[in-house]
């Protein structure tokens, strides 16, 4: 396992969100974390980052990949509204809280050059980020992730406030990173979407569960929240 958690308990000022939890994920995993909203999923993802401190238990990190984790938050107005260009954005993925770099390498340009091109942002280039589209942006923080040659991908919400149609493309995109051999670890409200692409699914709530997508649906917890979220009509 690249990541396990033993006897997690997350919260904030003192004060646990959810019950205790155990889950361990393995290289080439794509797990959807789901649950009501306030549950503490996005607690969770920051505290595994080391964003948050926790509250008790254990997280224990592989050292392979310990340094090589990209994180894409849900963007701030602020966040938003950055004016730098598109390929400012992304190089800026290249730094590192762990490592002091006093600038950027060759290195580093040609791989927000790729990252940008693999995302499909060459045109955009030296577009102001702050004038894209929703679904633009979001692919510019993906690509950001990406610069590092990332083996871990961490995404809080990464299709919200998007159309259908971008959306599906978002996720046709994040499933071709895990089937290339990245591990995903995201935070989802459209649990259709998260049975139909990750592995796993983690439930953070009063309740929680872990495993597989089949074990979930049959499940009391996943049956429960199917229902709640509208879905199991369509299943």
């Amino acid at each position: 396992m690249i990541i396990e958690c033993r006897d997690l308990l997350i919260g904030y000022e003192g004060k646990p969100v959810a019950p205790k939890l155990n889950f361990g994920i393995e290289k080439g995993d794509y797990v959807c974390i789901v649950g009501e909203n306030g549950a503490g999923k996005t607690t969770l993802m920051k505290t595994l980052l080391g964003l948050k401190p926790k509250l008790d238990g254990e997280i224990r990190i592989d050292a392979d990949v310990k340094n090589s984790i990209g994180y894409v938050p849900q963007l701030t107005q602020m966040q938003k509204d950055f004016p730098a260009s598109v390929y400012e954005v992304v190089l800026s993925g290249a730094l590192s809280l762990s490592i002091f770099k006093p600038f950027y390498s060759k290195r580093d340009k040609e791989k927000a050059i790729i990252a940008m091109e693999k995302m499909g942002l060459k045109d955009l280039h030296n577009r102001c980020y702050r004038e894209l589209s929703g679904g633009q942006q979001k692919r510019v923080m993906l690509a950001r992730a990406m610069v590092n040659d990332k083996k871990v991908l961490f995404m809080d919400e990464p299709t919200a406030g998007l159309d259908p149609m971008v959306i599906a493309e978002m996720y046709e995109l994040i499933g071709d990173f895990n089937q290339s051999g990245m591990t995903i670890v995201m935070i989802s409200h459209d649990i259709h979407k998260s049975l139909e692409y990750a592995n796993k699914i983690l439930h953070v709530g009063a309740n929680v569960f872990w495993g597989t997508n089949a074990e979930y649906l049959n499940s009391p917890i996943g049956q429960s929240y199917l229902v709640l979220s509208g879905e199991k009509n369509d299943r």
